[in-house]
């Protein structure tokens, strides 16, 4: 079965300002939520947005996905529990 775009939901979506780092809950069609690293957003030199792959983690990141994890998991639970 082929990739649908149409399916491809993206349920809630935090970003970090300071480093660019995204982190969202997606699903699929039918399937459970599931959490999503990255990617990492940032400005080119000509002033476009543009997107990487999150990479490695620095201290910075770390730090502020420990501050939004318990917001994250109560947002996951709340879509596990409306699929109950």
């Amino acid at each position: 079965m082929a990739y649908d775009a149409t399916k491809d939901q993206v349920l809630d979506k935090w970003e970090n300002e300071k480093t660019g780092l995204s982190v969202s809950i997606n699903k699929y069609g039918d399937a459970e939520p599931k959490l999503q690293i990255g990617p990492r957003f940032y400005t080119r030199k000509d002033g476009a947005k543009s997107t990487t792959k999150p990479g490695r983690l620095g201290i910075d990141d770390v730090i502020w996905l420990n501050e939004v994890i318990e917001e994250i998991v109560e947002k996951m639970n709340g879509y596990f529990l409306e699929e109950s």
